[in-house]
C-alpha cells in the first residue's frame, strides 16, 4: 500500500492562531518516516489562514475546516478534515456504535456507560433512552423507516424498539452467546443477527421467531453484511422449501466476517456456502460495494477488496496502518473505513487523495454512518463527531 500521510489530532485548533503549527508525518512501507509541519502564518486577503509546510510537504488549498497536504517524494496527497461539531454530552463514557436515521433527523447510539440513546443528529439533544437489555449493547441500527430500532447486546439478546416512545416491541431470544452485528432485509420483516456462539440466525419481526440459523461456524462471528447477488452467482438452493415468513431473502448472499481469519460467504435463502476466503487475521467488519465487489477488514489492518464471483485473490489489499480495521461503509463511488488507531478515512474512486476525517487522538473510531454529505462517527473518547463533506 502506498505511503500514508498523518497530521496532529488537533491541527485545526492548533491553526487558529497566529504561528500556530501542527506536526505532520509521512509513512512508507519499509522506509524511514518523514517527519515535518505546518505553521501559520496569518491570514490571506481573503481571509483564509496562510499556512506553509516544511521540507518535503506542500500545502494545497485551505479552508476553515480542511487543508489539502502532499507529499511530492512519495506522491501522495491526503485532504484532512476537522469535524463541523462534536457532540460530547450524549454518553459518558466509550461510544460502541452509532446510526443514523434514513432521514437524517435522529442518531442511535450505545455505550460502556451501559447505555443505549437516540438522539438529534443536529445538535446531539437526546430524546430517548432505550433500556431493557442485561449488560451492554453492542450494536444499533435503524430500520429503512428511520422510526425502529434494532439493537444487540451482551446478553444473547435481539430487541426491536420504537424510536417515537422508546418502548421495546419485539425480543429474540435464540443465541447463547453475546450478538456482536445485525443485518437487516430488504424493508425489515426479517433481519439477521450473528454471535460470539458462532452462529447467524435469521428472524421473523411480526412473529418475534427464528426463521432458521444460516451458518453455524464455531468461530465467533464479529461481523455480518446482507447484499444482493450478481446473476451469474451460484446462490445454491434450500435443503427444504422456505417458509412463506421469508421475506426478500431470495437472490441475498450474507457475509460473515469470521475470528478464525475467515470471510465467508452463504446464500442467505438456500444456506449453502459461497465462498470461503481466509485473510490474514480475524475479520471483523464486512460489507457490498456493489452486487459483485466486497470490502472486509481484519484485525492486523487490512482491509481486502474481493470480487464474489471469484475470491481466489484479492483484487487488492489496502494497508494504512497495523491498526484493526473496525467499520467499513460504502459512501458514493468508494468506501469510509475507520481504525482501531484514531484514523478515519475516505478512498474516492475519482479523488487522487484520500480525505481523513481527524480529531480522534489515538482513541479507537468504532463505527461510522453517514446521511447525505453528512459522516458520523463514535470514538472510544466518548464523542460523536459530524463531519460535513459539502466543506469541500
Amino acid at each position: 500500500m502506498a505511503a500514508a500521510l498523518r497530521i496532529q489530532s488537533d491541527w485545526s485548533r492548533a491553526l487558529s492562531r497566529d504561528e500556530g503549527e501542527a506536526w505532520l508525518s509521512c509513512r512508507s512501507p519499509g522506509k524511514p518516516t518523514l517527519y515535518g509541519s505546518v505553521t501559520r502564518r496569518g491570514l490571506s486577503s481573503d481571509g483564509v489562514p496562510d499556512i506553509v509546510a516544511s521540507e518535503g510537504f506542500v500545502v494545497g488549498e485551505v479552508t476553515k475546516k480542511s487543508i489539502l497536504i502532499s507529499c511530492p517524494h512519495e506522491n501522495v496527497s491526503t485532504k484532512f478534515l476537522a469535524p463541523y461539531t462534536s457532540f460530547s454530552r450524549i454518553h459518558q463514557k466509550s461510544i460502541t456504535c452509532l446510526d443514523i436515521s434514513s432521514g437524517g433527523g435522529l442518531g442511535v447510539s450505545t455505550s460502556t456507560d451501559g447505555t443505549m440513546k437516540i438522539w438529534q443528529a443536529a445538535n446531539g439533544e437526546i430524546r430517548r433512552l432505550l433500556e431493557g437489555h442485561v449488560y451492554d449493547v453492542n450494536c444499533c441500527r435503524f430500520f429503512p423507516s428511520g422510526l425502529v430500532v434494532l439493537s444487540g447486546g451482551m446478553d444473547a439478546q435481539l430487541k426491536i424498539w420504537s424510536a417515537e416512545d422508546a418502548s421495546c416491541v419485539v425480543t429474540f431470544k435464540g443465541h447463547k452467546g453475546g450478538i456482536l452485528d445485525t443485518a437487516i432485509v430488504d424493508r425489515g420483516r426479517n433481519v439477521v443477527s450473528c454471535s460470539r456462539d458462532g452462529s447467524a440466525r435469521l428472524w421473523d419481526c411480526g412473529k418475534s421467531a427464528c426463521l432458521g440459523i444460516i451458518a453455524d461456524c464455531g468461530s465467533p462471528i464479529n461481523g455480518i453484511a446482507v447484499g444482493t447477488a450478481h446473476d451469474s452467482i451460484n446462490l445454491g438452493t434450500p435443503e427444504k422449501p422456505p417458509s412463506e415468513r421469508e421475506v426478500g431473502t431470495e437472490g441475498k448472499i450474507l457475509l460473515l466476517a469470521r475470528e478464525d481469519k475467515k470471510l465467508q460467504g452463504v446464500g442467505l435463502q438456500s444456506r449453502q456456502p459461497v465462498f470461503l476466503f481466509v485473510g490474514s487475521d480475524a475479520f471483523n467488519c464486512c460489507t457490498f460495494l456493489s452486487s459483485t465487489y466486497i470490502l472486509a477488514g481484519t484485525q492486523d489492518g487490512n482491509i481486502y477488496q474481493l470480487d464474489v464471483r471469484n475470491t481466489n485473490a484479492p483484487i487488492q489489499v489496502i494497508h494504512r496502518s497495523g491498526a484493526p480495521v473496525l467499520s467499513l461503509l460504502p459512501y458514493q463511488d468508494g468506501f469510509i473505513a475507520s481504525q482501531g488507531d484514531g484514523t478515519c478515512f475516505i478512498v474516492q474512486q475519482d479523488l487522487d487523495y484520500v480525505l481523513d476525517l481527524t480529531e480522534a487522538d489515538c482513541d479507537p473510531v468504532y463505527k461510522v454512518a453517514s446521511w447525505e454529505k453528512e459522516i458520523y462517527t463514535c470514538c472510544r473518547d466518548g464523542i460523536v463527531r459530524r463531519y460535513q463533506l459539502s466543506d469541500l
